[in-house]
């Protein structure tokens, strides 16, 4: 790894680090925009992940109901680099993770609930879109129902996921941008940053004066605000960072 590189993350006291979907794909989960993603083998997958689509067609509903209920993050473990951040906080480094993803596998790596926040929901909850009562996705697909209503108002339920069209929960959002601005070293794994607005938290991050490091596969359009831009495998590049950032 640069030296450079080293000598700006060694004895960073506050890191903030987004992931995307490239983070989780070791575990074997797909992203969604690489040569093997779920838009890229099956572009018209995005229709049910519309909101407007979503809550007019049952067909749609259906179609994301079965994506879920085969969800490839329902038997995924953590790999090396979800369990190297919850490490890296375990040594006493400040980590918060804003991740795009709904697998929950930064949690079952070992970092807090609370040191993490999932800015495009989780795949684990299921709310109503009447009423809001909340329940565990396994239990509405154990139902299984191929389009389920809601057992209190028989209200259409959504997985807690942020579909296309809506927006994300404005507390979460704030907090991660006060994340970000508080943060030393900005970590961008795994995302393509095309997905706004959780991309535009590298701008806050590099704007309070935090060193920005991009490990991803492919260019993303943050690329020339980052310090450091890194195509190295994630397995391998989030284990050596956070080695960095520890060494004291």
């Amino acid at each position: 790894m640069d030296g450079k590189l080293i000598d700006r993350l060694r004895g960073a006291r506050r890191v903030a680090v987004l992931t995307g979907a490239g983070i989780s794909t070791a575990s074997g989960i797909p992203d969604y925009r690489g040569p093997e993603g779920v838009w890229t083998r099956t572009p018209s997958a995005v229709n049910a992940f519309t909101i407007e689509n979503f809550m007019a067609d049952a067909e749609v509903r259906r179609e994301l109901w079965r994506t879920y209920a085969g969800h490839a993050a329902w038997h995924a473990e953590p790999n090396a680099a979800h369990r190297a951040l919850a490490e890296l906080d375990n040594a006493g480094v400040a980590v918060r993770v804003l991740t795009q993803n709904v697998d929950g596998l930064h949690q079952r790596a070992g970092l807090a609930p609370r040191k993490v926040l999932e800015l495009h929901g989780s795949m684990h909850t299921t709310r109503c879109t009447g009423c809001a009562a909340g329940f565990p996705t396994t239990e509405i697909l154990a139902a299984g129902d191929d389009d389920p209503a809601c057992p209190h108002c028989g209200g259409i339920l959504q997985p807690g996921v942020v579909l296309f069209g809506q927006l994300l929960d404005g507390a979460v959002l704030g907090h991660a941008r006060n994340i970000a601005a508080a943060s030393g070293v900005f970590l961008a794994i795994g995302s393509s940053l095309q997905v706004e607005p959780a991309a535009s938290l590298c701008t806050v991050a590099v704007e309070a004066g935090a060193t920005l490091v991009v490990v991803n596969r492919d260019p993303t359009p943050y690329d020339s605000d980052a310090a450091f831009v890194l195509r190295d495998d994630i397995e391998t590049a989030v284990p050596e960072l956070c080695a960095a950032v520890g060494d004291r």
